[in-house]
């Protein structure tokens, strides 16, 4: 499941064109970080609609997305798990879980369970979905383990039906409704396949343009000083294996300068960096559960 971020080729499948915050959830609540301090995007432009408002699954699957060919990578064997990651940190940043507080015996993330908060609705079908199945297991599972859960990769035949099923479609068709994405067909030879290409390309290029100043005009060495929503954006494109997506467009000096300080922060230590104020320990319990 673990995945890594390497000084790797430029990758030539990825759109050379390829270019959210806080708002109200469907039900009319407010999205809600874990201690509810009002930390948000704070990106909204002028214009923006809160129908264009996407969840973190949506975004990692938008940078996934081939532009013109509609679907992701078929090399690409992590958005899987990574997706599952999101809706976790997606249910955290909604004050909808927690982490249980840390103990001498479970001070490591990986070894805290994760805490049923609250069943209010998000409006949203997959993680009300997920939502669900926290608030009905007992004894309560760790992120690493919700993560296999949701993704259907587990041996407990009884847990099974924990599997949340067909997440890439779904989201695709959500991210048709708001008008990001459309949809069509295309022949490969032996089979037909529903393919979703990109029509909003400035939705696209926006996000991909918040992803680059992440790592060169608006650079912190210090991850608890970024935006919540956008760190965990980060590491869950990098868990995806998508950031990189973001930076293929990118001059080749300003190429090396986001791989080498990308690298940086995804080296940081998960349990160090939980540790300090103003963090998320969901966001960085998700990532310790892909870099184990």
């Amino acid at each position: 499941m673990a995945s890594t971020l390497t000084h790797r080729p430029r990758r030539t499948e990825a759109s050379a064109g390829s270019g959210g915050g806080r708002d109200r959830d469907r039900d009319g609540e407010r999205w809600r970080d874990e201690a509810d301090d009002g930390d948000g995007d704070g990106e909204l432009e002028a214009g923006d609609c809160k129908e264009l408002r996407l969840t973190l699954m949506e975004e990692v699957l938008l940078l996934g997305i081939k532009d013109r060919e509609g679907y992701t990578s078929f090399w690409n064997d992590c958005i899987s798990a990574g997706l599952r990651g999101c809706i976790l940190v997606e249910l955290s940043l909604r004050g909808r879980i927690q982490l249980e507080p840390a103990t001498m015996r479970r001070k490591c993330l990986l070894n805290r369970k994760v805490l049923f908060k609250s069943d209010a609705p998000t409006g949203d079908v997959l993680l009300d979905e997920a939502l669900k199945h926290i608030k009905a297991t007992e004894p309560a599972e760790t992120v690493q383990s919700w993560i296999e859960l949701l993704t259907g990769e587990t041996w407990n035949p009884l847990k099974l039906n924990y599997q949340i099923r067909n997440v890439r479609e779904r989201l695709a068709k959500s991210l048709v409704e708001k008008g990001v994405l459309t949809t069509e067909k295309q022949n490969f030879l032996l089979f037909d396949m529903t393919t979703h290409p990109v029509t909003n390309d400035t939705l696209k290029q926006r996000l991909i343009k918040k992803l680059q100043a992440a790592f060169l005009d608006k650079w912190t060495k210090e991850p608890q000083r970024m935006d919540k929503r956008l760190l965990a954006l980060v590491l869950l494109a990098h868990s995806s294996d998508v950031l990189e997506n973001a930076f293929v467009p990118l001059l080749d000096e300003q190429y090396e300068l986001a791989t080498a300080r990308s690298r940086e922060l995804l080296e940081l230590n998960p349990d160090h960096e939980s540790s300090k104020p103003n963090s998320s320990e969901m966001i960085w319990a998700v990532m310790a559960a892909f870099t184990k």
